[in-house]
């Protein structure tokens, strides 16, 4: 996989350069609520700027079915974008017609022009693949190189992912380059103790990763709203809490796997719960394995948060994707801080998912540089370590 480096050392000077990034962000209307993924292309667009690119970069935002819709408009992103650059940011109204052709026509090295998002048209997500390359092709005449530095989606066949690279020179950027590396050490001989911890709401999202690596982990720490389908496995009751019915006899068979591996799969034994799911819900702790019939588990318990800490406090490897509970709510955060407090706690190699994971970093207010990775992308993540091909990757390695 060619990386920036090497692109930079061949020389950018007057060359367009197509930058595909993930600005998939957060909005609140057009206010950005979280500009994580905005601050992580930030140094490729830098390192591309200052050796004189013409950038043209393309993202995508939210899920359009192929056309137009004033609320995904990349336009706040692209003044969020100027803003952290430091400089001005074209905005094109749309991706490959005439005014993107125009805007691009008229930059100046270092300059930068931001397209409006891809999935406006019907090619970029296509399953057919000559539309696909049709749309891909109309990207690609707009530049003379193309820089993936979206790790978000480089588990999507998409057009700009992954048909512009079989028409440009093609190299990963920054982002990528470092997303890939920290996930090859979790695959490849990670310190030990490695101990993975999951939430979020279905088992179902997580069931490949879990198959992937339980015979490579010392421990498997099970939270958030799959832990019920985890309990109900057990026998438990677990009142109105989340379930997967069609999933209880996977839970099983992966418990009774843990078991003859050695692995420590480690389930809340106390939880937090509430008549309803609401900010303003009235909390109480149970026992997991006694939670009333009219009660709903919204967060892991005190007393599973400091087995979860113990337990993540002398591992040398951690893996952490989906939080432990509704942290949005104040009084279901709780259980998300201990396991996200532990990792800022650990010495070792602490990598964090993307998705909800990175989300709550930020609303609790914990430091992003106690953690050795933040992750952009989490379904790329997960996916990479399901050991699937990813094809934004694969068509970068040619």
């Amino acid at each position: 996989m060619r990386e920036l480096d090497a692109l930079l050392s061949e020389g950018v000077a007057g060359r367009r350069v197509l930058v595909r990034a993930d600005l998939n962000v957060p909005l609140d209307g057009t206010r950005i609520t979280d500009d994580g993924r905005i601050r992580g292309v930030l140094p490729t667009l830098t390192a591309l700027r200052d050796a004189g690119a013409r950038l043209v970069v393309c993202a995508h935002l939210g899920r359009p079915k192929g056309t137009p819709e004033a609320k995904y408009s990349l336009a706040p992103v692209g003044d969020r974008l100027a803003e952290l650059l430091g400089t001005g940011v074209a905005f094109a109204s749309d991706t490959v017609g005439p005014d993107a052709r125009a805007k691009v026509a008229e930059l100046d090295d270092g300059g930068v022009v931001l397209l409006e998002n891809l999935r406006f048209n019907a090619g970029e997500t296509s399953k057919d693949d000559a539309e696909r390359a049709a749309f891909a092709a109309s990207l690609a005449e707009l530049a003379d190189v193309y820089v993936d530095d979206a790790f978000g989606a480089v588990h999507r066949k998409h057009a700009s992912v992954y048909d512009v690279a079989t028409l440009l020179p093609h190299y990963a950027g920054e982002l990528v380059t470092r997303e890939v590396s920290v996930l090859r050490r979790l695959t490849t001989s990670p310190r030990r103790p490695y101990a993975v911890v999951l939430g979020g709401a279905k088992v179902s999202d997580k069931l490949a990763v879990i198959a992937n690596l339980l015979d490579k982990v010392d421990r498997l720490l099970v939270g958030g709203g799959m832990m019920f389908t985890f309990l109900a496995a057990q026998g438990h009751p677990i009142g109105t809490s989340l379930v997967e019915e069609d999933q209880i006899d996977r839970c099983r068979q992966f418990l009774d796997r843990a078991g003859e591996l050695g692995v420590d799969l480690m389930l809340p034994v106390d939880t937090v719960v509430a008549e309803r799911f609401a900010a303003d819900a009235e909390p109480q702790t149970v026992d997991a394995a006694k939670i009333p019939d009219d009660r709903m588990g919204l967060d892991i318990g005190p007393r599973t948060a400091e087995a979860f800490a113990a337990a993540l406090g002398d591992a040398g490897t951690v893996f952490w994707n989906g939080p432990m509970g509704v942290f949005e709510f104040p009084a279901f955060a709780a259980g998300t801080r201990a396991v996200a407090s532990a990792l800022v706690d650990n010495d070792g190699l602490t990598v964090v998912g993307g998705g909800d994971s990175a989300a709550a970093v930020r609303t609790l207010g914990l430091p992003e540089d106690g953690f050795s990775h933040i992750s952009t992308g989490g379904g790329a993540s997960l996916e990479y370590l399901e050991g699937k091909i990813l094809p934004g990757l694969s068509i970068l390695e040619k």
